[in-house]
């Protein structure tokens, strides 16, 4: 299996911007680098598949603007209003597609949570599973070059909800992300062990890298984040995401070390896992009592909002998993061919 390949590392400016996917995607490369407006047909948002490569990576260029934006794109351009209203347009189809979705998601955070706080009898359809027992060394490294475009901004998308937060759910917050930012130590943010561990795998680290491999269903995760953090009207949906990662994390994390030592992919690599485990063990308690009882002390109107936020990040985590498995029961690549 040929891993993914090494190229020219963007700029400091920011990571290169990479070519459109369909109408959508490719009005939006178009537009930042002319300094124009998005030009699509008029129908285009209304008949894009939600969860398809087009509409998807169109938001996920929107959303790194917010972010570390692109190599000759100019920073003005974040709040550009063409942009934010096509944004708006892709946020609102995404949004309604989940909703009809989860029409019969648990609407209790008790409820919600149940599920996630037990581990499965049956892990065959788990993939950090089959990466702890059968794994092999290319597919750690395309895992990981998958997983980049969330964990070289960890924690970040979460961070937009601290200004959104008070009293017990703020400081509770907090308290999570200055572990995730390192705890003041800048060799320890999260996001460079990250790097550290593609490093070990001989992956790019550069930001952005490996944007043009990551297929929709990885994008629609990390999208995901992206759309309940910068909506305060969202803010309950994105507490509910964090708690679902946290909570899902530790015994994840754990075997995925174990994979990590088991095909020798180096220390960092195996580090960067290991420290998830202990870390978000700590922090599942403190999310479930302290930043969701805190919010929802505060505002009980939320609640709903908490289960919608981890029962889409459920379905979308499961989504990408199931893409990846199949490509790899079928021995292919789960990275998307250039």
């Amino acid at each position: 299996m040929t891993p993914p390949s090494q190229s020219t590392t963007a700029t400091a400016a920011g990571p290169l911007l990479v070519e459109g996917r369909g109408e959508l995607s490719g009005a939006v490369t178009r537009a930042l680098r002319s300094g124009g407006p998005p030009a699509h047909a008029p129908t285009a948002v209304r008949e894009a598949d939600p969860w398809g490569e087009d509409l998807q990576l169109a938001l996920y260029l929107l959303y790194e603007l917010h972010y570390r934006g692109f190599d000759g794109v100019a920073d003005e351009r974040e709040w550009d209003p063409d942009l934010l209203r096509l944004r708006r347009a892709l946020e609102d189809r995404v949004l309604d597609a989940l909703r009809t979705e989860l029409s019969d998601a648990p609407r209790s955070v008790d409820d919600a949570f149940a599920p996630l706080l037990v581990e499965p009898v049956d892990l065959s359809g788990s993939l950090s599973h089959h990466l702890e027992t059968a794994g092999e060394l290319w597919q750690l490294r395309e895992y990981a070059a998958l997983r980049s475009l969330y964990h070289l901004k960890e924690a970040d998308p979460h961070a937009w909800v601290i200004p959104r937060l008070t009293g017990r759910a703020k400081a509770a917050m907090v308290a999570i992300e200055y572990d995730e930012f390192g705890a003041g130590r800048a060799d320890r943010v999260h996001a460079r062990l990250f790097a550290d561990l593609m490093t070990d795998l001989e992956l790019d680290p550069t930001y952005g890298r490996y944007l043009d491999r990551a297929p929709a269903p990885l994008l629609a995760t990390v999208n995901l984040m992206s759309l309940f953090g910068l909506h305060r009207a969202l803010r309950g949906a994105l507490v509910g995401h964090f708690a679902c990662v946290e909570v899902t994390s530790s015994p994840g994390s754990r075997r995925l070390a174990k994979a990590m030592r088991r095909c020798g992919a180096g220390p960092a690599a195996e580090h960067f896992y290991a420290e998830h485990v202990e870390a978000d063990s700590v922090h599942e308690q403190v999310v479930r009592h302290e930043v969701i009882g805190g919010l929802l002390a505060d505002e009980p109107d939320l609640e709903g909002d908490v289960a919608f936020g981890c029962a889409a990040t459920v379905l979308l985590e499961d989504r990408l998993a199931a893409h990846i498995r199949e490509a790899w029961d079928q021995g292919r690549s789960a990275l998307r061919p250039l």
